[in-house]
């Protein structure tokens, strides 16, 4: 007859007494459930030090995406952390296999929505509004009487090439109006990372490209020389309405999701709030219009019910 210990006769008892549910959650408490983060080097909003991938949180950085991410995760201890480098399809790909993965990279869009739960994290900064770039010796064919281009303005010009890296979003309201006219859009290619279609629109071999400006910045710091860079205002631009976190649609993904809702909300509520913006930005001030912004939501998503889809 095998004789149950007294840790074991105690587990037993308290496995019987307590509810299924209940039990379950003990024991997942026992051992930290892991939440993979998907990490790209995309500069500006999310860049590895020296080139090399991330292998702890405090290894990120302090861009607008990657500073986000190390806050949320040192909110977040119940879980372990593991920060996969992949690369977007792949990403993707892995998902659609049934591979529980996490990202702040993908902007939310109808068809991401089949396969990934998302959840609103703050409103997008000026750095995340889309422009038009273009050479700057080129500035006078663009020329709109000093407003916004309008994108589907362009696309009906046929005396410029525009030029798009394949597979990448740029938010609901672009993307419908580069689907609904196919025929127009600028060409797709495959590109590694947005540098090197700056380096071609430097070269000649297209007239514009969208993208953002402090992406133009970085490269014109590391590639000096040659032909100037110049970013114009999209009318369309402001086409992300959410910086988002997602996760795969499935019950690890789901848990994993709530608990970022949950997170967030919290960071949201916390009277010290100003503590982790400072850490987010890595101290960088606020434009004026971002900070009035950033706080009118944070106080509404403080106060409000958990937002997942």
């Amino acid at each position: 007859m095998e004789v149950i210990g007294g840790a074991a006769l105690s587990a037993a008892l308290l496995g019987a007494l307590m509810p299924a549910s209940a039990w379950a959650t003990l024991n997942a408490t026992a051992t930290p459930a892991t939440i993979r983060w998907l990490v790209q080097d995309l500069p500006p909003h999310f860049s590895f030090r020296d080139g090399r991938p991330p292998q702890r949180p405090d290894e990120l950085g302090q861009g607008e995406v990657d500073g986000f991410l190390r806050v949320l995760i040192g909110r977040m201890p119940q879980f372990r952390h593991e920060l996969v480098p992949l690369s977007l399809p792949r990403f993707e790909a892995q998902v659609r296999q049934g591979e529980t993965l996490c990202t702040v990279l993908h902007v939310r869009t109808p068809e991401r929505q089949q396969w990934l739960y998302f959840t609103p994290l703050h409103p997008p900064m000026m750095s995340r509004q889309i422009h038009v770039i273009v050479r700057r010796d080129d500035l006078a064919r663009f020329e709109a009487g000093g407003q916004p281009l309008k994108l589907a303005d362009l696309l009906r010009r046929r005396d410029l090439v525009g030029l798009l890296p394949r597979d990448r979003s740029y938010g609901p309201r672009i993307d419908q109006l580069l689907a609904s006219q196919p025929e127009h859009a600028p060409r797709a290619v495959v590109a590694g990372r947005g540098a090197n279609l700056l380096a071609m629109l430097r070269a000649g071999r297209m007239d514009y490209t969208l993208d953002y400006p402090v992406s133009v910045d970085e490269f014109m710091t590391q590639h000096p020389g040659g032909p100037t860079l110049a970013t114009l205002p999209l009318a369309e631009g402001r086409s992300t309405p959410m910086a988002v976190s997602a996760c795969s649609r499935s019950p690890e993904g789901r848990r994993a999701i709530e608990a970022i809702d949950q997170t967030v909300r919290e960071m949201a509520a916390d009277p010290q709030r100003d503590q982790w913006i400072r850490s987010w930005r890595g101290g960088a001030p606020l434009d004026a219009e971002d900070q009035q912004r950033l706080r009118r939501y944070l106080d509404e998503r403080g106060r409000g019910p958990a937002q997942i889809d």
